[in-house]
């Protein structure tokens, strides 16, 4: 049995499946994954609960599984959102140096900070994470920690992550209904991309698509920092439903064909091709045309990268992409979905593996788990000491976090 204080716990309800995964930390501060638990996920629709009593359920099987494999007791989890109403942008802040000297003190950075970070949201809407950027001192760009520097003004670029605070509570209340903590909430876009990319990728700059069953997020990083958030509420389960429509299936059957024959991308081989199968119990047989279903599914996959392209290109950051784009997420083992991917982005393409952890292998290397790991490491870095290059450094604990504890 793990010492319990050690322990971190990413929970991530996802559409398809629900997914824990257990961390644990040890005494020299390196951090090891320990077990994981998964479930078929119920009463989940484009990443939000639409069935409290189902969506426990499948918490608690999962949750059971990882104590089991882990050997311990969870008590509490850092929970991955998404959804449709999840939105992030950019704020500026800026703060006059009035001390005689003109130097620049800890009260100045807190201040510009504070500044940024006040933002007109809608009335439900709470902030999920606020993560500070980079400074500008007179004009000079780039600076990372104005603290000791010479300046009259001093500005600074938040990040900021928010969404319905209702929307958010319901899976909060989910987990709190089977006596469990949630330690925190954490965008999954975001959480992705810190068991995926590693600092040199993050100063180059990368693109992280987490393909979910209901919603697709992602996370621009750029000098080291996150740029850009997104969530699409578009994910494997629409493709599904294209394909149901298209072929006049029901969607357990469209649901396997796609698994078994499906394609991001239309393989000129397969023209002509028919695939049979059962029609039902009675032994009746049923013929679909693989052409037309994975013509059916490039469409939909093609346009989900489409739009996905069209608003990192408004933000301004298409060429600040030096690493790539990395691909996680259950979406992400679809048969030549790199190469959609590629053609769409015109950048180099990667199947996302979990990066500065240990533990199973079987487990780091599934594009699947990449998001509840990253939840694991999150937890790490709000456990931990801070360090200045840590992008979890500057991300502020929201009122929304305060008030699910106090809950």
């Amino acid at each position: 049995m793990f010492d319990s204080s050690s322990i971190i716990v990413g929970l991530e309800i996802g559409t398809s499946k629900v997914c824990a995964v257990v961390g644990e930390m040890s005494d020299e501060g390196v951090l090891n994954i320990i077990g994981i638990g998964q479930s078929k996920s119920n009463g989940v629709r484009k990443s939000e609960i639409v069935d409290s009593p189902a969506a426990e359920q499948a918490v608690r099987d999962a949750i059971v599984q990882a104590e089991t494999m882990a050997d311990c007791e969870i008590h509490s989890v850092y929970l991955g959102v998404s959804g449709g109403h999840v939105r992030g942008f950019t704020n500026h802040g800026v703060h006059p140096v009035v001390s005689a000297d003109r130097e620049i003190m800890q009260d100045d950075v807190d201040d510009a900070v504070k500044n940024a970070k006040s933002v007109n949201l809608p009335a439900e809407n709470s902030i999920l994470h606020a993560i500070r950027q980079h400074f500008v001192v007179d004009g000079q760009q780039g600076v990372t920690n104005p603290v000791g520097m010479l300046g009259a003004r001093l500005e600074v670029d938040v990040h900021v992550v928010h969404g319905v605070t209702n929307r958010v509570h319901n899976a909060v209340r989910a987990v709190k209904g089977l006596q469990l903590e949630v330690e925190s909430v954490v965008f999954n876009g975001l959480a992705a991309s810190l068991a995926i990319l590693t600092n040199e990728q993050k100063e180059m700059g990368a693109l992280v698509i987490d393909l979910g069953g209901g919603t697709t997020n992602y996370a621009v990083y750029a000098d080291g920092i996150i740029k850009h958030t997104g969530v699409l509420a578009v994910g494997g389960d629409h493709v599904t439903n294209d394909l149901a429509f298209g072929l006049k299936l029901p969607l357990g059957r469209a649901e396997a064909l796609k698994i078994e024959h499906g394609s991001a991308l239309f393989d000129e081989t397969v023209a002509g091709q028919e695939i049979t199968f059962d029609r039902d119990a009675s032994g009746a047989k049923r013929s679909v045309c693989k052409e037309h279903l994975q013509r059916i599914m490039a469409a939909r996959m093609e346009e989900t990268f489409q739009w996905i392209a069209e608003d990192i290109d408004r933000a301004g950051l298409l060429n600040y992409l030096g690493s790539g784009v990395f691909l996680c997420g259950g979406g992400a083992r679809i048969p030549r979905i790199a190469d959609l991917a590629t053609q769409t982005f015109g950048l180099p393409v990667s199947l996302g593996r979990t990066n500065c952890i240990s533990g199973n292998k079987a487990v780091l290397d599934h594009p699947e788990f990449a998001t509840a790991i990253g939840l694991v490491r999150f937890g790490s870095f709000q456990q931990s000491k801070p360090a200045p290059r840590n992008p979890i450094t500057h991300t502020v604990k929201s009122t929304l976090t305060s008030l699910f504890r106090r809950g």
